[in-house]
């Protein structure tokens, strides 16, 4: 069977797998997203907190996808839970060090403007220094993405979903009609994926970046 006959026959399966890692990817991304800026806003204003907070998830991203994955079963089981768990872990680094070098680039000029006309701290936080430091952060928030595609593949280690079972179903039956067609189908997936998130951030941005700040 060639490769499109294998797509045609297998396209909902195919398809499903899809969803679901995207849907995967989506989620952790969020909670990454979330975590991240958090963290980034909580120790920008220090030196050696920033330097701590990037240096302890630049140590998560150095721990081997499936060694990750592997440590976290025992505690969270398999399937979904382990996989969440990772992909969130390993999407922080971008997402932290971008955050900080956003809100440490914002001009004082402005957030000390802001302050003059009465605009409290969390204010300044929220209506000045977090939309300027947004196009970095949104940097970090692309680069996470297109790791956590890769790395989500190795969820079916652990049951996961997504279209790392194609692969590993591949690479298990390798010399069989259909392994290499499994594992081509994986990969090709998640490139376009990956692909289609990018665009969609790109898009994201030319709607939330003013022209002024593009420029």
């Amino acid at each position: 069977m060639d490769f499109w006959d294998f797509l045609g026959s297998r396209h909902e399966q195919l398809l499903a797998d899809a969803l679901q890692h995207a849907s995967a990817v989506f989620q952790c991304m969020v909670a990454a997203t979330l975590i991240g800026v958090l963290i980034g806003v909580v120790t920008y204003r220090s030196e050696w907190a920033g330097n701590l907070a990037t240096l302890s998830t630049s140590t998560i991203l150095t721990i081997p996808s499936l060694a990750m994955i592997g440590l976290l079963i025992p505690v969270l089981g398999l399937g979904v839970p382990p996989t969440v768990t990772a992909l969130t872990l390993y999407g922080l680094l971008p997402i932290v060090r971008n955050s900080i070098v956003g809100l440490r680039g914002v001009d004082p000029a402005l957030v000390d403007a802001a302050k003059g006309i009465g605009m409290s701290r969390p204010a300044r936080l929220l209506r000045v220094e977090l939309p300027l430091a947004w196009p970095p952060i949104l940097t970090g928030i692309r680069v996470s993405t297109q790791m956590l595609m890769g790395i989500a593949a190795i969820a079916a280690f652990a049951s996961g979903p997504g279209l790392g079972n194609e692969i590993f179903r591949g690479i298990a039956s390798l010399g069989s009609k259909n392994a290499l067609n499994q594992v081509l189908a994986g990969t090709l997936g998640i490139i376009v994926l990956a692909l289609l998130f990018d665009a969609a951030y790109v898009l994201l941005g030319r709607l939330t970046i003013s022209r002024g700040i593009r420029a």
